[in-house]
C-alpha cells in the first residue's frame, strides 16, 4: 500500500478540527460563584457573615468524601500541600524516608522534601507504569515511615499488595490520587484505602476548581491532625486563638469550593464519556503494529482516564525516536505529549536530597528510565471528551506516522 505524505512533509493532516476546550463550565458555576461573592464570605475560616448563606466548603467536602466512601475530607490550597500535610499527620518527621515511584509529577517527592523527609524511589511495573509493590520491601530501612503509591493517569495502584507490605513493616500508606478522582480498586474508591489519600483540583484535573486539594481518611485522629495543620494549629473544638500545634493556613476558599461543587455535577457524565472513548481508542490502537496500550490491572474497577497512555514497542524504538514521532503526530492534528521525566534524575530533587542527607543517593529505576526516554506517550483527558470520530482520527494519525518509518 502506498504511504501517505506526512503533514510535516507537506501532506494533508489527518485531523484539522480541534479537541474540546477545558474547563467545561456553564450557568451553575456562574451562579454558585455569584452566591459566594454576594455573601461576603469568601475565605475558608468558617465564619459566616450572612444567615442566609450556606457555606460551600463543608458541602463540597461532604460530597467529595461521599464520592470516595470516606468519612473525613479536609480541603486545602492544592494537591502538593495535601501530600505534605497527610505525611505530617501520619507522623512522618524530618529525616524520615518515604517510598515513592519515580514516574510521577514532581509534587509527590517535593511534598516530602518540603519539611525535610527523604523520598526513596522504587521503580514501576512495566505494563501498568504504577509503583511495583514487589520492589518496595527491598527499599525499606529503619528510617522508612510511609509509602506513597501514585494512582497514575486515573488507574489505581495495587493497593492490596501495598497495604500488605505496609502492614508487615508498620508503615503508613498515603495515596497520591491527584489524577484519580472517582477511581476504584476492587470495588473500593481510592483515597481511603490507605491511611490517608490526597487529591488535586488543579486546572488540568478531571475535577477542577482552578487550584485546590483534598485530604481523605477514615481515621478520625488523623483527620483531626490534618485539619489542625491546615488551620494554623487550631482544634475544631477549641477557641479561635487557641493553637495546640504548629500549623499553617492552608485553607481553600469558598470561591474554589463553589466551582468544585458545580464541576462535580458534570463529573459522572464526563467519566462515562472518557471511559467509552478510551475503550474505543484501545481497540483501534490494538490493530497497529508497533503500538502497545498501557495495561490496566483487572482489579481496577474504575479507571478515570485523566491521561490516556500508550507506548512505542521496544522492538521499534531502535528505529523510531520518541521526540520525532511526537513532532510528526502533532503535525497530523493530534496533541500527543512526552510525559514525565523520572524524578530520580531530576536535578532539583537530587540536589535537595543531597542537601538533607549529605549523601549522593543515586537510584536505579531502569524501567522508568527506558519507558520515559523511548516509549511512553500521553493524551490528556480533554481529548477523550471528543466524539468517536476523533478517536478514529487519533488512531489513523498514529498509524500513518508509524508506517512512515
Amino acid at each position: 500500500m502506498e504511504k501517505l505524505t506526512l503533514a510535516v512533509e507537506g501532506g494533508v493532516p489527518v485531523r484539522k478540527e480541534g479537541f474540546p476546550a477545558w474547563p467545561i463550565y456553564g450557568q451553575l458555576e456562574e451562579q454558585l460563584v455569584l452566591d459566594v461573592i454576594r455573601s461576603g464570605k469568601w475565605g475558608g475560616t468558617g465564619i459566616v457573615h450572612s444567615p442566609e448563606f450556606t457555606p460551600k466548603l463543608p458541602e463540597m467536602e461532604r460530597r467529595f468524601a461521599d464520592l470516595h466512601d470516606a468519612t473525613h475530607a479536609i480541603s486545602v490550597v492544592n494537591g502538593t500541600v495535601a501530600i505534605t500535610v497527610a505525611l505530617q499527620a501520619a507522623g512522618v518527621k524530618p529525616g524520615d524516608e518515604v517510598i515513592v515511584p519515580p514516574y510521577t509529577f514532581i509534587a509527590t517527592a517535593a511534598a516530602a522534601l518540603a519539611f525535610g523527609a527523604i523520598p526513596v524511589f522504587v521503580d514501576i511495573e512495566e505494563d501498568t507504569l504504577l509503583l511495583d509493590p514487589d520492589q518496595v520491601a527491598s527499599a525499606i530501612t529503619s528510617r522508612t515511615k510511609a509509602i506513597i503509591p501514585v494512582h497514575l493517569a486515573g488507574a489505581p495502584a495495587n493497593m492490596s499488595r501495598i497495604n500488605e507490605v505496609a502492614a508487615l513493616h508498620k508503615l503508613r500508606v498515603i495515596e497520591d490520587a491527584a489524577q484519580a478522582v472517582g477511581a476504584s480498586w476492587e470495588g473500593r474508591r481510592v483515597g481511603a484505602i490507605g491511611d490517608l489519600g490526597t487529591f488535586s483540583l488543579q486546572s488540568s484535573k478531571n475535577l477542577n476548581s482552578g487550584e485546590g486539594g483534598i485530604i481523605l481518611t477514615n481515621n478520625p485522629e488523623l483527620a483531626e491532625i490534618a485539619w489542625s495543620l491546615c488551620n494554623v494549629g487550631r482544634s475544631r473544638t477549641g477557641a479561635w486563638y487557641q493553637h495546640d500545634r504548629i500549623g499553617q493556613n492552608y485553607r481553600m476558599t469558598e470561591l474554589q469550593a463553589a466551582i468544585a461543587l458545580a464541576q462535580m455535577s458534570r463529573l459522572e457524565e464526563q467519566m462515562l464519556l472518557r471511559e467509552s472513548n478510551a475503550k474505543l481508542l484501545t481497540a483501534l490502537l490494538g490493530h497497529i503494529d508497533g503500538i502497545t496500550v498501557v495495561k490496566t490491572d483487572p482489579r481496577v474497577t474504575r479507571h478515570v482516564n485523566h491521561l490516556y497512555m500508550f507506548k512505542l514497542d521496544s522492538a521499534v524504538t531502535a528505529r523510531i525516536d520518541k521526540n520525532d514521532f511526537i513532532r510528526k503526530v502533532n503535525a497530523e492534528g493530534i496533541p500527543i505529549s512526552y510525559g514525565y521525566v523520572p524524578l530520580h534524575r531530576n536535578e532539583a530533587i537530587v540536589n535537595a536530597t543531597r542537601a538533607l542527607t549529605g549523601e549522593d543517593r543515586s537510584s536505579k529505576c531502569p524501567v522508568s528510565e527506558r519507558l520515559s526516554d523511548k516509549e511512553v506517550l500521553w493524551l490528556s483527558q480533554n481529548v477523550l471528551l471528543a466524539d468517536e470520530q476523533a478517536m478514529h482520527d487519533i488512531a489513523a494519525a498514529i498509524r500513518k506516522v508509524i508506517e512512515s518509518y
